[in-house]
């Protein structure tokens, strides 16, 4: 059991859109022999498409819209690798997933440096003490200084770098790298579309073969950087990384699949195995513990169109999984049979039979399942991982083909099963409407195209004026209540009563005239685990 669990590796790779995530996602594939050719991200039609980007809309836009979980071996490591959506108004997935994870590469583009959503995310990692990887992607393009990009790391973030390898060039004349920890020049050759291996020549930095390929302007300036770094910098501390006070940084190019070999093996021989969870009672429970626990972190539906299934992701926190296992689910208190158990690798899937902390299962076709269940052999273990976020865009939906209505309202149903848009009750409208609220507008745009594509149901959304949400106490009168204008009374999926805001200047208005009444004191969420974005 500890030799199983030492050998597991579960983490999420993040970033800004257009950083190079999903390239990346595709490269350590590629470097860990899980794929032989890596996929185009752009999903052209004479190039392979990625394994994570399996959705026909997010070939067609070349972006990440779901997280996805992809599980292969390395170096005898089972790694358990979820690549997540960088588009904000995809983050809540992303959220989710770093609940599930025990580290995060993330990716910076070099040329550009940290981003709005590289912030965010790094924020929510770091509230949650996940220890951070940071690769600087796109030397092989126009890049900033490194010694910039490494400066504005510990600046915006307030976290040690410490460079592990040092790029020798950028852009066209980006060669390679130098490890700082082998003492050695890796040399890269580029490959076709970079589907290959890219072949490398090592040396150390002052062998001939290193001079030759460098200019004498970028060979004296990689010389002094070198030496710059290892008379000033501090010595590495895995023990500062695993804290989350510092992050080893890594330069190269995922597209020309330049540096990635480095970080995966450097990634696998500094980050930890799973990590204890906290228990609901505050009680701590490790990988170790005898009985199988663990949480549902994602719900997919029609993974497989053809048989209209519904996937619920489960991160194993402690004990020994087993197919067709008994377990305790404790949100409805029944005793149910874990059929159904599966690997994922993006799309595909295989049956499993034995899973261990840190691995992710995918449970097929459990309609009671939902986003942040805990399942369970010791019914003491309640987790509480989930954060659940307050919508900022809303939209109306309706059904304008009546003939059609049931495939509406069923697929309408599942998508709201995934747990990243919520519904809520307009009453008192004369029309047949459901109002959506979601982190980002795309969501609407995505749940639209799925109900065409996946359920053959047309649908018609028109988008509403609201972007704050609060909670109200169970004893306002709400028929009574002076809302100011543009404001709404509406009740969420179970019936609590929600105020809806076109403005600061709305919710403050409202404040202002009921403060003096408890029974309308305003709350951000409705369950004690709710966030904003």
């Amino acid at each position: 059991m500890n030799n199983e669990i030492a050998l597991r590796r579960t983490f999420a790779i993040v970033s800004h859109p257009d950083a190079g995530k999903t390239t990346l996602t595709e490269k350590f594939l590629l470097y860990g022999g899980a794929v032989n050719l890596a996929g185009s991200v752009t999903g052209r039609k004479h190039q392979r498409a990625t394994t994570s980007d399996w959705m026909e809309l997010e070939k067609q836009r070349g972006i990440s819209i779901s997280s996805t979980v992809l599980q292969f071996q390395y170096r005898g490591f089972h790694i358990n690798l979820l690549d997540t959506p960088g588009h904000k108004d995809f983050s809540e997935d992303t959220y989710r997933v770093l609940t599930a994870v025990d580290a995060a590469v993330m990716v910076i583009d070099a040329g550009k440096g940290i981003e709005s959503q590289t912030l965010k995310l790094f924020e929510v990692c770091r509230r949650r003490g996940v220890p951070i990887f940071t690769f600087m992607n796109k030397m092989d393009r126009p890049a900033r200084d490194p010694l910039e990009l490494l400066d504005e790391l510990e600046r915006v973030l307030g976290i040690g770098a410490y460079p592990v390898n040092w790029p020798l060039g950028a852009g066209k004349e980006f060669k390679g790298v130098w490890d700082r920890h082998s003492r050695l020049a890796h040399l890269y050759e580029r490959t076709p579309g970079g589907k290959y291996r890219a072949p490398v020549a090592t040396a150390g930095l002052s062998d001939p073969v290193i001079r030759d390929r460098l200019s004498e302007e970028i060979y004296r300036t990689v010389s002094d950087e070198v030496e710059m770094l290892d008379g000033a910098g501090a010595d590495f501390s895995p023990a500062a990384v695993l804290a989350g006070n510092v992050t080893p940084v890594y330069f190269g190019s995922a597209m020309n699949n330049f540096g990635v070999q480095l970080l995966l093996d450097g990634f696998l021989n500094h980050s930890a195995p799973p990590s204890p969870r906290k228990s609901r009672a505050q009680n701590i429970i490790t990988p170790e513990h005898p009985a199988f626990s663990g949480f549902v972190f994602k719900i997919q539906a029609n993974m497989d169109p053809l048989h209209r299934d519904r996937v619920a992701f489960v991160r194993v926190v402690s004990g020994r999984f087993e197919r067709d296992m008994r377990v305790l689910h404790v949100r409805t208190g029944k005793t149910i049979r874990l059929a159904g158990a599966t690997r994922l690798f993006g799309r595909e899937r295989e049956t499993v039979d034995v899973a261990y902390p840190g691995d992710v299962v995918g449970i097929v076709g459990k309609d009671t399942f939902a986003i942040g269940d805990t399942l369970t052999e010791d019914p003491d273990i309640v987790y509480d991982e989930i954060p659940r976020f307050a919508p900022e865009c809303f939209a109306t939906i309706e059904n304008p083909t009546p003939s059609a209505f049931k495939r509406f309202q069923k697929g309408l149903d599942q998508l709201m099963q995934e747990g990243v848009i919520q519904r809520f009750e307009l009453p008192d409208t004369v029309r047949k409407v459901t109002l959506l609220g979601a982190v980002g507008p795309l969501q609407f745009e995505i749940v639209k195209y799925r109900l065409e594509s996946e359920y053959g149901a047309a649908s018609r959304i028109e988008s509403a004026p609201w972007t704050i949400t609060r909670w109200i106490g169970p004893d306002a009168e709400i028929d009574s209540l002076l809302l100011p204008s543009g404001a709404r009374a509406v009740r969420d999926d179970l019936g609590a009563n929600v105020l809806l805001f076109d403005s600061e200047w709305s919710l403050r208005y409202f404040e202002e005239k009921h403060h003096a009444n408890p029974a309308c004191r305003l709350f951000n969420d409705r369950p004690a685990n709710v966030l904003s974005v």
